[in-house]
């Protein structure tokens, strides 16, 4: 007598959530003169813009990457940014808008929907660090959103239109805010939607996560962290680049 055996059914794997980076970079960089975007000058040798997009290829908590550059340039990235520096995780290079939040939201329109977490991290910050990714996306999981900031430690004070001083603030509880910041994907979806439709324009984020009513975690960040938006700038990150070299990072 012979037996049968039920057919053998493979268990049906699923795939973990993802986080996604969405990277803004189609801004001209007025404030550093000239006809390149700041975001293509020159830092270490290498297109600004590299430093970040590499830190992000390199975290093992990124997925992907989205980013957003002006039009004129989406060849450009795709060719001698993307395909040049082999950054794998890269999977869209889109149209910039007119001002950073334009261009959040246009990135935002090419993520999935099995996207956990939006990581949003501005391409002119390029000494982010795994530290700073890895914590504000655990944060964020924990959460529901998270950026990463820096506590206060210069004096504050509030000016007068006419040149004067009106008060000294109390610093105690004010943080400067940096990116990475990172959001729920449904939370940063609903505030750009509802922002966009309402005329509601932000410098950040997280002030559209907050104007929904959300709470924010704060991860602290580093002094190295710094935005390049005006020449100056560009000297100081290589001052940071030549120190970070000599420790071996």
């Amino acid at each position: 007598m012979t037996s049968t055996r039920a057919p053998r059914v493979e268990p049906v794997s699923r795939q973990a959530p993802l986080v996604v980076a969405l990277v803004p970079a189609a801004g001209r960089g007025l404030r550093m003169g000239g006809s390149v975007p700041k975001q293509f000058l020159s830092l270490g040798g290498e297109p600004l813009i590299v430093q970040s997009l590499r830190t992000l290829q390199a975290s093992h908590v990124v997925d992907q990457i989205v980013l957003a550059v002006p039009l004129a340039d989406v060849e450009y990235c795709e060719n001698e940014i993307v395909s040049r520096y082999r950054f794998t995780k890269v999977t869209k290079v889109v149209a910039g808008g007119a001002e950073r939040q334009d261009s959040v939201r246009y990135a935002l329109a090419q993520i999935t929907s099995d996207t956990e977490i939006v990581l949003i991290h501005d391409a002119v910050r390029p000494f982010v660090t795994q530290r700073m990714i890895e914590e504000v996306v655990a944060s964020a999981r924990k959460e529901g959103a998270a950026i990463i900031a820096l506590p206060m430690r210069d004096t504050v004070k509030q000016v007068r239109t006419d040149g004067t001083i009106e008060r000294t603030v109390d610093r105690t509880s004010l943080w400067l805010a940096q990116t990475p910041q990172a959001f729920r994907r449904d939370w940063i979806e609903r505030a750009h939607k509802k922002a966009h439709g309402e005329g509601i324009r932000a410098t950040d984020d997280a002030f559209l996560v907050e104007w929904l009513g959300y709470s924010v975690a704060v991860v602290e960040g580093s002094g190295e962290n710094i935005k390049v938006t005006r020449p100056e700038d560009l000297v100081i990150g290589e001052a940071i680049l030549a120190s970070r070299s000599k420790k071996g990072h």
